[in-house]
């Protein structure tokens, strides 16, 4: 066989392995069960911290969801100003007065000291407010993110019911813009490639991860596991809380939401890159071994295929056109079911070695970026050396 034809048999190798052997990632299944935990008078208490820095534009859509959640115990939000220029508190408070619901504390904790990142440092923050309430729960979510009424109960309920010490939804992305429905769809995609949802929720894990967005966590787990002061420099702080979590020995659930939103809007190309860039680098943990593996493995198992067959039918290489055909076949089919959960038009499915492309590229942009001295650059912020996930 040819050089080609044999890459591309690896390819299609390597893709039979991961529809079978990575923990059925493609499948879009793992989601909050029905709530059964319905016993009056014992639903607990529960404190919303919601981080947010200048989010005026997306408060609006997501605070008030908050607010008028439908939860038979006692909750409370504390929005933790982050040293926002856009009146983010202001609006917060009369969002509140506006629309009534669970009481709201807004609070401003100044600067980040040196060590932190500006979400945990706010987190710090709110967390301390709460606990002080004493709370049994915890949820993380941030200002971008909102919740259809009965998110909270449905959350706590799982939690509850399966004695869970961290429950997190990954929250459904917008998807309105053409390069919004290029590109979300495949971020979630690699994500449970990366970490298989059914691996982490097994009663012995095989790997370890939550979403940031939407995280219920006990505040005794929270406490055990010194969170957030454990991994106070995490750009990628849902893997970097799930691992601390784990290690403290709580159990951890994640699935896909169906009723938790992300109203925070990525409409051109430059957003969604700079979304994605700015801690990419960071999940491998600015190790440039990790970064070569890395372009080599997404060249190999999303560039082969397609090149192979293209090349293999023009040059009469059957046995090239053959497996690399069948390869993009194969990695087409693994991604239909989550075009489908993003209610998306399938004709997306053979595009994904483009998107895959231009996560490559991504990710290559981001190492540049880190050793240019920009970091991880968020709202006027550069973490030129932040962790990606801290194992202490």
């Amino acid at each position: 066989m040819s050089t080609l034809a044999w890459f591309s048999v690896v390819s299609l190798a390597a893709w039979l392995w991961l529809l079978l052997g990575q923990g059925f990632f493609w499948r879009t299944d793992q989601r909050l069960p029905p709530v059964r935990h319905s016993t009056p008078g014992a639903w607990p208490r529960v404190a919303v911290v919601v981080p947010a820095r200048d989010e005026a534009e997306v408060l609006p859509l997501s605070l008030p969801s908050l607010l008028v959640q439908d939860y038979p115990g006692t909750a409370e939000v504390f929005l933790v100003d982050d040293g926002s220029t856009d009146g983010t508190g202001k609006l917060a408070v009369e969002l509140s007065g506006r629309y009534g619901g669970l009481p709201l504390t807004v609070v401003s904790p100044g600067e980040p000291e040196p060590g932190w990142t500006g979400k945990l440092w706010a987190l710090r923050h709110g967390m301390a407010l709460a606990r002080a309430r004493g709370p049994e729960f915890l949820l993380l979510t941030d200002a971008d993110i909102a919740h259809e009424p009965d998110s909270l109960r449905r959350l706590v309920a799982a939690a509850v019911d399966d004695d869970l010490d961290l429950v997190s939804q990954m929250a459904r992305l917008r998807v309105a813009s053409f390069w919004e429905r290029l590109v979300v769809p495949a971020f979630v995609y690699f994500f449970a490639q990366l970490y298989p949802f059914r691996w982490i929720n097994r009663p012995r894990p095989l790997a370890t991860a939550a979403a940031g967005g939407c995280v219920l966590l006990r505040t005794e787990t929270a406490v055990a596991a010194d969170v957030p002061e454990a991994i106070r420099q995490a750009v990628i702080d849902d893997v970097s809380l799930a691992r601390a979590v784990r290690r403290a020995g709580g159990r951890i659930w994640l699935g896909l939401a169906e009723r938790v939103d992300s109203v925070r809007p990525y409409p051109g190309l430059g957003e969604l890159w700079r979304m994605i860039a700015r801690s990419a680098y960071a999940q491998l943990r600015h190790n440039p071994l990790l970064l070569v593996g890395t372009v080599a493995g997404l060249a190999l198992v999303y560039l082969v295929p397609p090149v192979a067959l293209a090349a293999g039918a023009w040059s009469g290489d059957a046995a090239a056109a053959w497996a690399g055909g069948a390869a993009w076949a194969v990695m087409a089919g693994t991604y239909v079911p989550m075009l489908r959960y993003y209610r998306q038009p399938l004709w997306l499915a053979p595009l994904l070695p483009f998107t895959a492309f231009l996560y490559l590229l991504m990710t290559v942009d981001s190492a540049v970026r880190h050793y240019r001295g920009r970091g991880a650059a968020w709202k006027g912020r550069t973490y030129t050396r932040p962790e990606a996930a801290p194992d202490r």
